[in-house]
């Protein structure tokens, strides 16, 4: 951003696309192993905007590559405590062969739309904070508190290189926070012309990525063999990929499905989920999962030649259960593998749940309506994971907070690690006007 168009009167509103694109086309594909492509250079970018209108924001290579920036703002009354907005710069890979429309990191402006990977995980949310920053900061509007903005690698792996190294090796970056807001909240769910939900991230389920392994007997493809490895293993996944874990309503999905059915003029059974899931449309993929513990198997390998008995197999299976239920999931899953298959652990954590209460939600609810007065703010748990996590070690009460309008028909819980991702050029500059009002009454 130059003198000049400082001079014009740019705001966050006319410039948070150009910062969502700009993102975007930095292919920041997290593999899930070392390399993490891109992220230094998203994090130098973000640095740069951020020094350009008087910050300092330091940049922490955690691993070759691995970078995230951070950067704090001072506030008006230093006697309060701070505030944590972060996002993450890392996207989960893309096959540019399955999008339909447009390259996923090319991102395009069409349809009313930003196109592109990271265009609502999370860089939408990037975008937005960094355009709030930059405008504020351009005009003079110092904030009434304290925050610091955190821009982190890896959050798509598990935050190891990202906001786990930071919590744990940079830890006075966070001195002084109390909350937190990121992302997968905040998007609203339209019921009618005189009531949009806004749904607040309140909880999120906890995660268990495990290995499972057989070990068999070795030995040619011709003969008869009763210990086979890959028999026993494809035996064991295909339990636990069809097992129905049993219905557990933990206090946020209560709230959540009250709220909701109070809206809808009905009482929402979490019993029924059949009939719960129906109900709620585009938003029934992030909701359905809350319901249960999960465990999704993911990965298979084994073998090495055709007429060949391989002595071991091995899978991957993607866990996660709901706060409160930890033990219940491990003793399930003891239960469905059976004695014969080795479970392993390769990225273990926390479920975490608060309170949808307290000044902090009452400055959510009062800059949504502000910007749409048919809003209603509501809280609900999500069924991944977020670098709260790694936040909540320090005592961070952390909200899913990342403000969008967003069109009744657009499917937005598919837009997660989907093809096609697009976020809508309106729902940006809302989510700017918004984000800019909760920095004033937080």
């Amino acid at each position: 951003m130059s003198d000049t168009d400082t001079a014009k009167g740019v705001t966050g509103e006319d410039e948070v696309v150009d910062l969502c694109r700009e993102l975007i086309r930095i292919d920041t594909s997290n593999y899930g192993d070392h390399s993490g492509p891109g992220e230094r250079k998203a994090a130098e970018y973000v640095a740069e905007q951020l020094a350009e209108v008087g910050l300092e924001p330091k940049i922490f290579e955690s691993h070759p590559g691995r970078a995230s920036t951070v950067a704090r703002i001072e506030g008006t009354d230093p006697s309060r405590p701070a505030l944590l907005i972060h996002g993450h710069l890392d996207v989960v890979p893309a096959n540019a062969a399955d999008w339909t429309h447009h390259p996923p990191f090319s991102g395009e402006v069409a349809d009313g739309c930003v196109w592109g990977r990271g265009a609502v995980d999370m860089k939408d949310m990037d975008a937005m904070t960094l355009a709030v920053v930059r405008d504020r900061l351009r005009s003079g509007r110092r904030p009434p508190r304290d925050i610091v903005v955190a821009f982190l690698a890896d959050e798509e792996a598990g935050g190891t290189y990202g906001a786990r190294h930071l919590v744990d090796n940079h830890r006075e970056l966070f001195d002084g926070v109390t909350e937190g807001i990121s992302e997968v909240g905040g998007f609203s769910f339209t019921v009618s012309e005189e009531r949009r939900l806004y749904l607040i991230q309140t909880a999120e389920k906890g995660m268990h990525w495990m290995k499972l392994t057989v070990a068999g007997t070795a030995g040619h493809g011709s003969m008869i063999h009763r210990d086979n490895a890959i028999t026993e293993l494809s035996e064991a996944v295909a339990r636990i990929g069809r097992h129905k874990f049993p219905v557990r309503v933990t206090k946020t999905t209560r709230a959540f499905l009250d709220e909701l059915g109070d809206a809808l003029g009905t009482q929402l059974d979490p019993e029924d989920m059949e009939a719960t899931l129906k109900r709620l449309g585009g938003i029934a993929k992030l909701i359905g999962a809350t319901l249960s513990n999960t465990a999704n198997p993911t990965q298979l390998n084994a073998g090495y030649k055709v007429n060949v008995i391989p002595g071991e197999a091995t899978a991957h299976v993607d866990g996660r259960f709901l706060p409160g239920y930890k033990e219940e999931f491990f003793a399930d899953l003891d239960r469905i593998l059976g004695p014969n298959v080795k479970r392993e652990g390769t990225h273990s954590d926390k479920a975490l749940e608060t309170s949808f209460d307290g000044p902090l939600v009452e400055a959510m609810q009062s800059s949504l309506l502000a910007e749409d007065p048919t809003a209603k703010a509501i809280p609900y748990m999500l069924s991944g994971g977020t670098d709260a996590k790694s936040f909540d070690d320090l005592g961070i009460r952390g909200f899913g907070f990342a403000p969008l309008k967003l069109p009744p028909e657009l499917d937005f819980a598919g837009m997660f690690h989907g093809v096609d991702e697009r976020v809508p050029v309106e729902g940006l500059k809302f989510g700017v006007r918004v984000l800019d009002r909760f920095i004033d009454a937080s």
